[in-house]
């Protein structure tokens, strides 16, 4: 930790101003073709029609009359195909066989009709999509409860939301913050929602709808930025479970008064690993497993059952390794332990 001291980011916020502002939250990707594709390809289909549509009067040009006199010209055909799909109507040159006026009716105004779609279509598509993003946007604000934010889209904080989405939380469940844009992009096309900006400042973190959030998950680069992303996170929320990452040992303490619940050193952790996998390598692989859930074993919490409610941890099916009552955690081999409660948790390996 770096002895210099950095003001407070934490700001007072009016009741009323909240900043939720449309810049910086990205909402999960839809798979699109990219914009300039898009147009490009109407485009060409929109020139593919007017050819053909100049063709076709071509092909007919003796049914139709030019009031400037003489034949019908490749140059005449285009003319009126321009003017007649767009709807400008001259009158300059008109069908009067009946040939040239059935193929009006059923050939020229069904592309006349498919013309103005694309053209038109492509207007509302580019007019609408700031509308349906701003719509997609308020639901959003409004429907976000209870769901966990993830601060920091770098290994650890991946790896925390795979985790997550492995246990069963639901995508939508999760919000992404990081100062990068490339890696809320990236998030956003793996179906969350994501916040750009500064975890330390009040704004965005209000953005990522923090305060209603039941699971925070303190994951920057550095350990003094972890402090002030705790420290403004508890602040926004008493309720919230806080669990934060640290490099170094000597700076859990400190994130511990700064308000996270739960530590975890990822230096000291990954070299205890490395120390057991050194003297017993099947130890050290089995820890691994553990540690990687959806791959054989794996370390949850759930509530007691009714079966189990009066029985020690021995007669759990399961194998239990610490008993949850209240916000204490009991080691299964203490005596207070071995009478399990219906309203204790078991934490345990299946």
């Amino acid at each position: 930790m770096s002895g210099r001291r950095r003001e407070s980011p934490l700001r007072p916020v009016t009741p009323g101003t909240e900043p939720w502002a449309d810049a910086g939250i990205v909402l999960p990707a839809r798979p699109s073709a990219p914009a300039v594709r898009q147009v490009g390809s109407r485009l060409l289909v929109a020139l593919a029609v007017l050819v053909a549509t100049t063709v076709i009067v071509w092909l007919d040009r003796a049914g139709y009359n030019d009031n400037a006199g003489g034949g019908l010209s490749f140059l005449d055909a285009a003319y009126y195909a321009t003017v007649t799909l767009s709807t400008t109507g001259y009158g300059d040159i008109t069908p009067f066989s009946d040939s040239a006026r059935l193929t009006n009716i059923f050939v020229i105004t069904p592309l006349r009709v498919v013309f103005l779609i694309i053209l038109v279509g492509t207007t509302l598509e580019v007019l609408t999509e700031r509308t349906r993003q701003q719509w997609r946007l308020n639901r959003w604000r409004s429907t976000v409860r209870e769901h966990t934010v993830v601060i920091g889209y770098g290994t650890k904080g991946r790896s925390a939301v795979d985790t997550l989405l492995g246990q069963g939380v639901r995508k939508e469940d999760i919000v992404v913050v990081d100062p990068q844009r490339k890696v809320i992009d990236q998030a956003a096309q793996h179906g969350l929602v994501g916040v750009v900006g500064d975890a330390t400042r009040t704004d965005t973190l209000l953005r990522a709808g923090l305060p209603a959030a039941a699971r925070v998950v303190v994951a920057p680069e550095r350990d003094d930025t972890a402090v002030l992303i705790t420290l403004t996170a508890r602040q926004l929320t008493k309720a919230a479970t806080v669990v934060a990452a640290v490099r170094e040992d000597e700076n859990a303490p400190l994130l511990r008064q700064s308000g996270a619940d739960v530590v975890v050193t990822s230096s000291s952790s990954a070299g205890r690993l490395l120390g057991m996998s050194m003297l017993s390598p099947h130890a050290g692989a089995v820890m691994e497993d553990l540690l990687t859930y959806g791959n054989g074993l794996d370390v949850i919490e759930r509530p007691v059952t009714r079966a189990e409610a009066g029985h020690g941890p021995r007669a759990c099916e399961d194998l239990v390794v610490a008993v949850v009552r209240g916000r204490r955690v009991i080691n299964y081999t203490e005596p207070e332990a071995q009478v399990l409660q219906l309203t204790d948790r078991v934490i345990v390996i299946k």
